[in-house]
């Protein structure tokens, strides 16, 4: 019997469930929540249960996100990202306003803010327009005055649709329709072993054994490492990166109206430092993007052994590392250096101040990174017998999560 690790601090018990399942899903965040649901609402009287190592559901990348309703600009038209996001905000934005979940359309610019990344913003244009991206439009100098009184820029792109939401309030009524329609959902069940016997899995946890015809993984920071259990290839493997927050000093709020981010770097992976309005009233400052030492590093304190030396002995890891290295080491000053973090946003909103800046939240995005060293840019979703692996959903897995649900659920009825 293989086992997860880390994460689990005693034997499972060996107990076999009495009900067997049609279905087993493993990771109560909010892709596996909306993947359950789906399921249920197409296949009345299934059985299903959906399997959480934590005490409750979203703990991790789910109640940890920006709230961002993302529109669907960045991602290469044709992909699933592209696809989904961009289906995916509408059916999200559909879904609040008929349960009613508060969300709120408060638009979005990419600013540039130095000539030289108008070809890029020029580019994220058209790649917007080819995904289907409603509203779109480009505005110069002036007109982002107009927009953003305080920001400062040579261009911007305006995406008026992007929205805000608060993703643990959708994830918390997916959960309640999973149960209303005859679904479980078992937390504090680490799942630490998968073996396949007879056409059924037996899937053990640390709340003890049940059987299923298939499973489902979306597990998120672990996926890597359910699929291991399964015998699947350990790639793409799942590096953590840490992003960490300011929150803008309550008086300034008036300098931010909306989303504003930046020009995206095609040399680094992420999106930079952006500001981000929250559903509670809140402005978040940031994120940076640095290697975290451990699944659930949420801070620097956070470090685990075991995923040191996993990534000191991988060679994709360490590809993507001479690739990165340089901005790598700047993206740990700026975490370490609050005047770096404010040089930063300042670019944007000159008026910004040190004291503007109070302490705020982190979160650990869950990135797949592929065997050739590079991150893998797009949602990831294969299976090997009985078990469907989602091995990569990061952002906008949150935006896209009901359409990666629809995705999830074809995909399960052709498996069975």
């Amino acid at each position: 019997m293989n086992d997860v690790g880390a994460e689990v601090s005693q034997a499972p018990r060996r107990t076999v469930l009495a009900q067997p399942w049609d279905i087993a899903i493993i990771g109560a965040g909010i892709v596996g929540l909306a993947a359950a649901r789906d399921i249920l609402r197409r296949q009345t009287g299934t059985r299903l249960v959906v399997l959480e190592k934590e005490p409750e559901i979203g703990r991790h990348q789910t109640g940890h996100n920006s709230g961002v309703i993302h529109s669907g600009i960045y991602y290469a038209p044709g992909s699933l990202k592209a696809q989904l996001c961009v289906a995916g905000a509408a059916s999200i934005t559909r879904f609040c306003d008929e349960r009613g979940i508060p969300w709120q359309r408060c638009g979005k610019v990419i600013v540039a803010t130095e000539q030289a990344e108008l070809p890029r913003l020029q580019s994220l244009y058209e790649r917007g327009l080819a995904n289907g991206v409603p509203g779109l439009r480009l505005i110069n100098a002036d007109e982002l005055r107009e927009v953003e009184p305080h920001v400062r820029g040579v261009q911007a792109l305006v995406s008026p649709d992007t929205g805000v939401v608060d993703y643990l309030q959708v994830a918390r009524l997916y959960a309640d329709d999973i149960q209303e329609m005859g679904g479980e959902i078992r937390t504090s069940h680490a799942v630490v072993g998968i073996d396949r016997r007879g056409g059924r899995s037996l899937v053990t946890t640390t709340g003890g054994e049940i059987e299923a015809d298939a499973v489902v993984s979306c597990a998120g920071l672990y996926s890597d490492r359910v699929a291991q259990l399964t015998g699947a290839s350990p790639d793409p493997r799942i590096v953590p990166f840490r992003g960490d927050y300011y929150v803008l000093r309550p008086e300034r709020r008036h300098l931010v109206r909306g989303n504003i981010y930046p020009v995206p770097d095609p040399a680094f992976p992420f999106l930079g430092v952006h500001f981000t309005p929250r559903m509670n009233g809140d402005l978040w400052l940031g994120p940076n993007a640095v290697l975290a030492f451990s699944r659930e590093g949420y801070a620097f304190r956070d470090v685990s052994p075991r995923e040191l030396v996993g990534l000191a002995t991988s060679g994709s890891f360490r590809t993507f590392a001479r690739r990165h290295w340089r901005i790598g080491l700047s993206e740990m000053a700026r975490a370490l250096s609050k005047r770096r973090f404010l040089e930063s946003l300042r670019k944007f909103i000159p008026e910004l101040e040190m004291d503007d800046l109070l302490p705020g939240p982190s979160g650990v995005r869950a990135q797949a990174l592929g065997a050739d060293g590079k991150l893998v840019d797009d949602f990831v979703v294969d299976h090997t017998e009985g078990t469907l692996h989602v091995r990569n959903a990061p952002s906008p897995a949150a935006t896209s999560s009901l359409q990666i649900g629809k995705l999830i659920a074809d995909e399960v009825e052709r498996l069975r």
